[in-house]
């Protein structure tokens, strides 16, 4: 891998240009270098670092996905803590209601190492970074060379796509997604644990190994609350999430400020385009946030950006020999096999979040009686937790 100047990547010819340099677009400079093409990969100036509090669960799908382009930070230690493991590997998930509902499922119920995996943010991308380092294949850049073909990968306020005027369909939520990260007092176990409790989604995913003691929070809470919370001191946040966790893990700490980001529901009505002929009349396809957003609490949003561009990398893999990349025919294939896939879970998590944020005492039964119901479902609920597990067969 080698970088350049603004303006020389110009003078270069590439098969693909990758707008947006995270984890969805490291990741598909990788699968496509590996098929021997040319590929630009072109991302902004870094900002100023902090702390980064997120964590990504991860799931098997996933996992593979980066091992097979060796960017699974497996023997990473999280930069926060040089003595923990970047990745945490969740063998139960807890779900509780508000009113006695409550769902559990176990790796060792579907013969399975792990449900899915909560992997440090910084430790994995640093892990592309490095494995982009080596890749020859790749060329990083600042502005945009044209190419057969350019993939959007740049999140949900792409400017691109804007630029192209693909359609995206934005439904904001009442909430915001409140994040940090806490010790707590007792080890977690490797259990990821949630609690829906009047309105609000809480979840704490394990961090620091299967014996750590720390979480990763994310709680989904009406906006004005999260705002005051942003603005809370770090004792009273760490008592108050203690306290609707019913001291599940005893006295928490928060280990450094919280940060928070508004949630909604969106999606690009169309994935793909044509460059106009003055830019270069290559083909256009959109991936990860560029295409959809949703609500986390089923923890699916970059598990399915990694879908799209594994399923991208797979149609370019199989195109006919006589297409150019930037086929549109092509592209509508990867386009119509992630379109509805997307929308799937989209739905899902959107009913959740409408089912769960409902203040109706009706409806807070009816939802608890579901999640009882759900509970002694035997393959159903089997077939539903491999799926989002990512577990094949």
């Amino acid at each position: 891998m080698s970088s350049f100047p603004p303006g020389s990547s110009a003078r270069r010819r590439f098969d693909v240009t990758i707008r947006g340099g995270g984890v969805v677009g490291q990741t598909l400079a990788l699968l496509l270098a590996r098929e021997r093409l040319r590929v630009a990969l072109v991302s902004p100036a870094p900002l100023a670092s902090g702390t980064d509090v997120r964590a990504y669960a991860l799931n098997a799908a996933s996992r593979a996905l980066l091992q097979s382009v060796r960017a699974w930070p497996e023997a990473a230690a999280a930069p926060a803590r040089t003595d923990a493991p970047a990745i945490t590997p969740v063998s139960a998930m807890q779900v509780w209601g508000d009113d006695g509902g409550e769902v559990q499922f176990s790796a060792g119920g579907l013969g399975a190492d792990a449900l899915t995996w909560i992997v440090d943010v910084p430790a994995l991308e640093r892990r592309l970074a490095d494995a982009v380092g080596f890749q020859s294949g790749i060329e990083c850049c600042t502005t945009a060379p044209p190419a057969a073909l350019t993939v959007v990968c740049e999140g949900k306020r792409s400017r691109t796509r804007d630029e192209l005027g693909l359609e995206f369909d934005v439904r904001p939520y009442p909430h915001k997604a409140l994040a940090a990260r806490l010790t707590c007092a007792q080890p977690h176990g490797g259990v990821a644990r949630q609690w829906f409790h009047n309105g609000e989604i809480m979840a704490l995913l394990p961090l620091g190994g299967a014996q750590g003691n720390s979480v990763a929070l994310v709680w989904s809470l009406p906006t004005q609350q999260a705002d005051a919370w942003l603005a809370a001191p770090a004792e009273a946040l760490a008592e108050a999430v203690q306290t609707r966790c019913a001291a599940v893990l005893g006295a928490m700490q928060l280990q450094s400020p919280a940060q928070a980001w508004p949630l909604e529901l969106s999606r690009a009505r169309r994935w793909i385009a044509r460059l106009r002929p003055e830019l270069g009349g290559g083909g256009v396809a959109l991936a990860g946030d560029a295409a959809h957003a949703m609500h986390p609490l089923a923890g699916q949003g970059l598990n399915v950006g990694l879908a799209d561009v594994a399923e991208l990398a797979r149609v370019l893999h199989e195109r006919e020999y006589w297409r150019e990349l930037g086929d549109l025919k092509l592209l509508r294939r990867y386009e119509r096999a992630r379109q509805a896939d997307v929308a799937a879970m989209g739905w899902v998590t959107d009913g959740l979040f409408g089912l769960f944020s409902h203040a109706d005492s009706r409806i807070q039964a009816l939802r608890n009686w579901g999640m009882k119901g759900f509970e002694r479902s035997g393959a159903l609920k089997t077939w539903i937790a491999r799926q989002a597990s990512g577990i094949s067969g």
